[in-house]
């Protein structure tokens, strides 16, 4: 992993979950990160940190990635600041309960596709052009289960994730060979959101594990490194799983 010291992560989401675990772990081999979330003061507080713990340069970004303008403001702040971007990490993600299918307003609807897809498409699109402008790089979306095993629970959610996919292999077409494009199909994690799951929601996820249990959210970060570096450089346009051998 020493290919990664000097490089420029870019994560959205970093500030909290999954994304905090990813930003940890590129600064700790001694990446450049770029920490992108709604909540500036959260952005500040991980960026902080992984300067202090790790000796890197960390910019803060408070962005919400389902607005085309804050994502258009996100890639000049990373690129006024480092000149570049190695890894673009869509992480971001928000998969609101409701009452029922029915009760799905258009507001939390169009919520659901602007983080979980329309962000991730605007990212990718500027970003994946320089770095194919540039040096190359890889991007590295966070998909979910959903988008093979759709829910009710979550279902608009599972059409943004089902669309990511569309979306990684159409990037790799667009920016390769030197951009590699790639998804980690997520499981259910035991992020500070799963303390806000519905009573049983979690023995009942458990029974479809073939690991029985949630993953912890530091369990994320091999798939990820693996897809950011060259250990993975025949691999483009792919969906890893990593969910527990959800079934």
């Amino acid at each position: 992993m020493d290919e990664l010291r000097g490089r420029v992560v870019l994560v959205t989401g970093g500030s909290r979950g999954l994304g905090r675990e990813m930003v940890l772990a590129f600064a700790e081999r001694g990446a450049s990160v770029v920490v992108a979330s709604r909540k500036l003061d959260a952005c500040r507080a991980v960026a902080d940190e992984v300067a202090e713990r790790f000796g890197v340069e960390a910019l803060p970004v408070g962005v919400n990635v389902s607005d085309w303008a804050q994502c258009d403001r996100l890639v000049e702040a990373a690129y006024d600041r480092f000149g570049r971007v190695d890894v673009l990490v869509n992480n971001a993600g928000l998969s609101p309960l409701y009452p029922s299918l029915s009760e799905v307003s258009p507001e939390l609807f169009d919520k659901v596709i602007g983080v979980n897809l329309r962000g991730p498409f605007r990212l990718t699109a500027l970003i994946g052009e320089r770095m194919a402008a540039a040096d190359g790089g890889s991007v590295v979306n966070i998909g979910s289960v959903e988008a093979a095993r759709p829910q009710p629970l979550a279902l608009p959610y599972a059409a943004a994730k089902a669309g990511l996919h569309a979306l990684t292999e159409g990037f790799a077409r667009a920016y390769g060979p030197s951009v590699r494009v790639n998804t980690v199909q997520a499981g259910p994690f035991l992020t500070d959101i799963a303390q806000h799951w519905p009573p049983g929601l979690r023995e009942e996820m458990e029974q479809h594990l073939v690991l029985g249990r949630c993953g912890e959210p530091a369990e994320i970060v091999g798939a990820v490194l693996f897809l950011a570096t060259s250990a993975s450089s025949y691999v483009t346009g792919s969906v890893l799983r990593v969910d527990g051998g959800w079934r």
